[in-house]
């Protein structure tokens, strides 16, 4: 009896509420009473590295997400979601797999968004979150090599694979006549990867690659590899690489000794740094990255705007629809376990359902509660195929006056 007073009073003195910190939807304490807690999780990008320049609009993208369903008060009884940043550095395995797992023991995340590189994405969710029972959703990661790698029903991305992107790259080129290019690509898995998928197509729709070799970022001089380049020529030069490290050197060495003065640039080279970096030298080159025309693109610019970050640039609207899809997952799963959640993230990206855009997270919430079917398009118009693949759609870009343009969507 002295136990049960005592209980009642400790309630009375700390205000009735009790607060447990925990990773599992289905984290009791002792005695099997469910109790509230805050909701924490990873936005693990790359705040450093050859695409820095990106991440900041990316993690943004993510956290709208998030403030949107806390702005709510609709998400599992009112819980709060918490973001909590961790740095891939896009190409140090070492470096994400150890952010990964301070971000899963020590501060306790539910999910991921992230990884962004393909090459530590896939260390992330081979060496951390597959151990661990952790759903990620990568925005950006798209080399082929993840189509395939063991992920227990826990890997997705609202990005499309390069499998999908070299066919698009392909289709360009042909459109403007282009019909010899020499390639060069990073030295990892997102490069090879995406120069395997360009050469494939494009040489199967009567297109010649002149030479296909790989670059190192961080290089203070890429003359050798310009020099092989030039001398295999062709009518553009094909970049697959990143905008903030060696594919700017590619491209700013091939201007200064006159070897190319049209380039291609797939998704990674693709930010406003790149143009600022090389200046007028840059205008009629070419490109295209992941995006949509759809009323969620447009809803969701405008939502970028208001929060003060750009919302039509590379992996920013992929990063919303990647927060939004775990925590409408976690909604239907009635749990923040990704072992209860992860099987409902494709349904709740695909019809059937009632269709859901930015800025109303908060409706599908409450819907999902009612059970009512929604097909999230989100601000990518995402669906998912093949086990948790973006089937994809992208904006070709040309660069006009010191600016990425969009001049047609595929």
């Amino acid at each position: 009896m002295k136990k049960i007073l005592l209980a009642v009073v400790l309630v009375i003195v700390l205000g009735g509420v009790i607060i447990f910190l925990g990773r599992h939807g289905d984290d009791k304490p002792e005695g099997g009473v469910e109790v509230a807690r805050d909701v924490k999780i990873g936005v693990i990008l790359g705040y450093t590295g050859p695409i820095e320049s990106l991440t900041p609009d990316m993690a943004a993208g993510a956290e709208l997400a998030m403030k949107e369903v806390n702005d709510s008060g609709a998400f599992m009884d009112g819980l709060k979601v918490t973001p909590v940043r961790g740095d891939t550095t896009c190409t140090d395995a070492q470096a994400a797999t150890a952010t990964t797992e301070r971000l899963i023991t020590s501060d306790k995340i539910s999910a991921i968004v992230g990884g962004d590189c393909s090459g530590v994405t896939t260390a992330m969710l081979e060496n951390v979150a597959l151990a661990n029972g952790v759903v990620m959703i990568s925005p950006s990661a798209t080399s082929p090599a993840l189509t395939t790698v063991k992920d227990d029903g826990l890997f997705f991305r609202t990005a499309p694979s390069d499998a999908r992107q070299g066919q698009v790259v392909t289709d360009i080129l042909m459109d403007r006549g282009i019909k010899t290019a020499a390639m060069t690509y990073t030295n990892n898995d997102y490069g090879k990867g995406l120069a395997d998928s360009i050469k494939a197509n494009y040489t199967a729709a009567g297109g010649t690659i002149t030479i296909n070799i790989p670059h190192e970022d961080g290089k203070a001089d890429y003359s050798a590899e310009v020099g092989s380049l030039a001398q295999a020529g062709g009518d553009i030069l094909i970049v697959a690489g990143y905008l903030d490290q060696g594919g700017k050197g590619i491209i700013q060495t091939s201007l200064d000794n006159g070897a190319f003065d049209r380039f291609f640039m797939p998704d990674g080279m693709i930010g406003d740094s790149l143009p600022e970096a090389i200046g007028p030298a840059l205008n009629g080159s070419i490109g295209d990255f992941p995006g949509t025309d759809s009323p969620g693109a447009a809803t969701f610019q405008s939502m970028a705007s208001d929060a003060g970050f750009k919302g039509d640039g590379p992996f920013a609207p992929e990063s919303y629809d990647a927060a939004a899809l775990i925590m409408l997952a976690m909604q239907k799963a009635k749990s923040t376990n990704s072992q209860d959640f992860k099987g409902y993230i494709e349904g709740i990206a695909n019809a059937p359902g009632e269709k859901v855009y930015p800025g109303e997270l908060g409706k599908a919430l409450k819907m999902i509660d009612q059970g009512t079917e929604i097909d999230y398009v989100g601000a990518s118009a995402v669906e998912l195929v093949n086990g948790g693949e973006s089937a994809g759609n992208y904006r070709e870009i040309e660069v006009q006056n010191g600016e990425n343009v969009t001049v047609k969507f595929r």
